[in-house]
């Protein structure tokens, strides 16, 4: 994964006011902490880091005062109203090193028989090398039964990635297509209401 270059200031003011108007000044409070240092509190710029942070696990290089720590986003505080970041949590790391983190999967093919492929599991928990890190993991469903399903163990995995989910856990579970009980009892309907005609022709016919 390639990294993504923020330019950082520090932060010296703190509180829901200090935060509020680095916002408005197009900008996201945040805080770097790990490997036993003291927490480093930032300002990032809003447009780029909010790009950077749709993708999964990004790994960051934050340009402080002119020098560079890499670091990925471990909790991203969004305002749920109008869904803008409000503040950034990240992780310092280092190259060569192993982290755990959350990879969100993504359900891929087409199921048989029109089953539903239904997520059990939106994430899997897994250790990586810090500057390597997945964006996201497919499941196949092709040609799945209503049924069938498929556990963490059986999601194909990059080299270097260690599974740290149980494995029997059940990350997505093939179910029947639901039928529409009243489209059935409308076409039932349909076939009676087209029987009856018949029928009554075939009395006529035997009458005369």
């Amino acid at each position: 994964m390639s990294e993504t270059k923020l330019t950082a200031s520090t932060r010296t003011e703190f509180g829901k006011g200090a935060a509020r108007r680095i916002r408005r000044a197009h900008q996201i409070p945040a805080v770097v902490y790990g490997h036993g240092e003291e927490p480093l509190h930032i300002t990032l710029p809003g447009h780029e880091t909010m790009l950077a942070l749709k993708h999964a696990n990004a790994l960051l290089a934050i340009d402080l005062d002119g020098s560079t720590q890499l670091a990925i986003a471990k909790d991203v505080q969004r305002d749920p109203v109008k869904n803008v970041i409000e503040h950034v949590d990240l992780l310092a790391v280092r190259k060569g090193e192993k982290i755990s983190v959350e990879v969100p999967v993504h359900v891929v093919g087409e199921a048989a028989g029109g089953a539903l492929a239904m997520v059990e599991s939106q994430t899997l928990h897994v250790e990586a090398e810090a500057t390597h890190l997945p964006e996201g993991f497919e499941v196949s469903v092709e040609g799945l039964e209503a049924g069938a399903s498929v556990t963490a163990g059986e999601v194909s995995l990059p080299s270097g990635v260690t599974l740290l989910t149980d494995p029997e856990t059940a990350v997505v579970v093939l179910s029947a297509p639901q039928v529409d009980e009243g489209a059935e009892e409308g076409e039932a309907e349909a076939e009676s209401g087209a029987a009856e005609p018949a029928e009554a022709a075939e009395e006529a016919g035997e009458e005369a």
